[in-house]
């Protein structure tokens, strides 16, 4: 079965535009200057794996009784100027749980395995990072 996804983004003036889907949007940085109240082209793509992220926990923590109170994700993208692109994503991921490492670790696997947008990020570019405890 495939899944299909619809977005529209529209320029509202050369600060920014509004992107939306279902009942929701959200403001894009895409003022050449750049601005500090909404996410540019590069931070919305590291949004993204985020989401991925998280959602893939809360997917999948209930199929391996995996317990949780938290999860946060810290991520870093390095991009190159010519051609422009992202070459590297690193990210942690910071879960709150009482759970020992053995079951920390088949978390991330599972993360890393069913998730469509860490997945697709993957094949294109180099994508590493580590899952550990919330202190």
């Amino acid at each position: 079965m495939m899944l299909e996804y619809r977005v529209n983004a529209r320029r509202v003036d050369a600060h920014g535009s509004l992107a939306r889907t279902k009942e929701a949007e959200i403001v894009l940085d895409t003022d050449v200057s750049g601005r500090i109240d909404a996410f540019n082209p590069a931070e919305l793509f590291l949004a993204a794996i985020a989401a991925c992220m998280i959602k893939g926990i809360e997917r999948v923590a209930p199929m391996i009784k995996f317990d949780f109170r938290g999860v946060e994700v810290k991520l870093h993208g390095v991009r190159q100027d010519a051609p422009p692109k992202m070459v590297s994503i690193d990210y942690e991921l910071i879960v709150d749980t009482d759970e020992d490492d053995r079951r920390l670790d088949l978390l991330h696997t599972n993360v890393r395995k069913y998730g469509t947008i860490s997945n697709t990020v993957a094949a294109a570019t180099t994508l590493t990072g580590i899952i550990r405890r919330e202190t």
